[in-house]
């Protein structure tokens, strides 16, 4: 996307090729009567979201999921602060996402907004996140389809539950798309449409 470019003035005040606002090529001279510079809208800004689900194997407050709901608060924490972190989906009372539930009451979301996929990585692979990580397996249940989905976001954006679940059955349905992808076949940021309404 290219960054708004004012039409060219008339006056001779106007800026000289070298100007950051006058960068656009082939542009006709100032003094010209009929401008042919099209008008163009603002380049947005983008944003990475991520979604990723976990199905409990026992409930939340059970000894089996003590380790996991212990380390909730330390790994949030180490997110909040982490480089490139932009926002996450919580719970005003407990500050986590634990209270809310996808598809069905036994299944977590885990739902955040990050500046791009290399901060997403460097959170996830290190430190505790990459500890509870390791444990996966003793917290949650084995699901064969895809459990985790991303995508870009306009600046500003705060992705919701619902549209978590519409990408995450998007990427299910038919493999990464820019419409919804991972972290092995991801795709540049701008705006995506879905390939079928038949998802939701």
């Amino acid at each position: 996307m290219t960054p708004m470019t004012p039409s060219p003035s008339p006056s001779p005040e106007s800026p000289s090729p070298e100007s950051p606002s006058a960068e656009l090529p082939s542009v006709e001279s100032p003094s010209s009567e009929s401008p042919s510079v099209e008008s163009r809208s603002p380049e947005v800004s983008y944003e990475l979201a991520q979604v990723n689900i976990g199905r409990l194997k026992a409930p939340l407050e059970s000894a089996e999921l003590q380790p996991f709901a212990e380390g909730l608060a330390p790994v949030n924490a180490v997110a909040d602060a982490s480089d490139g972190f932009v926002w996450r989906l919580r719970d005003d009372d407990t500050g986590d996402a634990t209270g809310m539930r996808v598809f069905d009451e036994w299944t977590l979301v885990n739902l955040s907004v990050w500046r791009d996929p290399d901060a997403l990585t460097a959170f996830m692979y290190q430190g505790l996140h990459r500890e509870l990580l390791a444990r996966r397996r003793e917290f949650f249940e084995r699901l064969e389809e895809a459990v985790a989905a991303l995508w870009w976001v306009p600046a500003g954006h705060r992705p919701t539950v619902e549209e978590a679940e519409t990408r995450l059955l998007h990427l299910r349905a038919h493999g990464p798309t820019e419409y919804a992808f991972t972290l092995r076949a991801s795709f540049p940021p701008g705006p995506a449409s879905p390939l079928s309404r038949s998802v939701s």
